[in-house]
């Protein structure tokens, strides 16, 4: 997959394309942020839609936000509307500002704006929490070749943001005009009423879209985990691209002694057995994430950091279609960990090897 880059407020304009993944992604924003400002301008321009970093400063301190530098360049970099989309399958003439994932926002912030390196995108609740949970940003998700309303299929790489409209027109407002604007829209009770609007539209999009990485999800914890690991209670579930972690999630954790870090890898189910402090990890797939080397080692150093007597793992799949197809081709399934079919739930299986 890849996308085009221009900078058309440049006399001359330079064009790259952008592998979508992850570090690739990172390497080609550089080069872009590079070649714009050997064309003597600047990475970005100073005022995007009509609207400076200094007001959105002025605008969500109101907010008691305005000292979050993050969030306000998150804000800029959804403004832009001078860079092409860097999703391949947007529709033509798409730009940034009409859907940013997460990592498109780390690298526009960290390196297309500051010439540093990209954001840490698991810090994504310090910098579009805050105004998503004010309805100034909005959730959306490039199904096909639209945005549509919420972050229905967990953990996609097309789950995106926006600001919205409403929020949008008070920081292009005259400066005579805004402070009352934003005033009656914060009146409005926004985090409710966005909430239940966000929830309306998000459970439209759904009926749209395969949720089936949820659905395994859930029947990972309802049959598999109830059925073979009498005992386990689960304390965290990664089940969406929203916050990551819940005040719910963070009561539960706390409770078994855990605390999660910028860092630490985010399995789709964490579980803890209160009798034997053993933590067992899930991995629900439908697309990639199994348990490998790496996941086993970064959860086993969370639970040796949090004095835990040890952690086990397992990889769920629909079907052995699926775990065939992924294993065939990758074959990276951490010796020690198990794995459990949903289509043949009676059993699962633990990995060894003859090394």
């Amino acid at each position: 997959m890849d996308a085009t880059l221009d900078c058309p407020y440049h006399a001359q304009c330079f064009v790259v394309t952008v592998e979508v993944g992850w570090m690739a992604l990172h390497d080609e924003v550089a080069k872009l942020r590079e070649r714009r400002i050997n064309g003597g301008g600047a990475a970005v321009p100073s005022v995007l839609q009509g609207v400076s970093k200094d007001k959105i400063k002025q605008v969500l301190a109101r907010l008691d936000l305005g000292n979050n530098a993050d969030l306000v360049d998150g804000v800029f970099a959804l403004l832009d509307d001078q860079t092409d989309s860097w999703f391949s399958k947007a529709p033509a003439g798409t730009k940034f500002c009409h859907g940013a994932s997460t990592a498109h926002l780390a690298c526009h912030i960290g390196i297309l704006q500051r010439g540093n390196g990209k954001l840490d995108r698991e810090g994504r609740d310090y910098w579009i929490k805050p105004l998503r949970e004010l309805g100034g940003i909005e959730p959306i998700l490039l199904h096909g070749s639209e945005f549509i309303h919420g972050h229905v299929v967990a953990k996609s790489p097309n789950s995106s943001y926006r600001l919205a409209e409403d929020f949008k027109a008070i920081l292009q407002a005259p400066d005579d005009q805004w402070p009352g604007m934003l005033a009656a829209w914060a009146q409005q009770d926004a985090a409710r009423r966005r909430r239940e609007f966000q929830a309306a539209m998000a459970e439209a999009s759904r009926q749209l879209v395969d949720t089936g990485h949820s659905d395994l999800i859930q029947a990972s914890v309802e049959h598999y985990a109830a059925r073979f690991l009498p005992g386990y209670e689960v304390i965290y579930v990664d089940d969406g691209d929203g916050d990551r972690i819940t005040d719910e999630d963070r009561a539960a954790l706390a409770r078994a002694g855990i605390e999660l870090r910028l860092g630490d890898g985010m399995p789709d189910v964490l579980l803890w057995n209160p009798a034997t402090d053993r933590l067992w990890v899930i991995e629900a797939v439908t697309s990639d994430g199994e348990v490998d080397l790496h996941k086993v080692n970064q959860l086993t150093t969370l639970a040796e950091r949090c004095g835990k007597a040890g952690v086990d793992f397992t990889t769920t799949y629909r079907t052995w279609k699926e775990a065939a197809t992924r294993q065939g081709a990758h074959g990276n399934l951490a010796v020690g960990s198990y794995i459990w079919i949903q289509a043949d739930p009676a059993k699962h299986f633990r990995v060894d090897s003859f090394e």
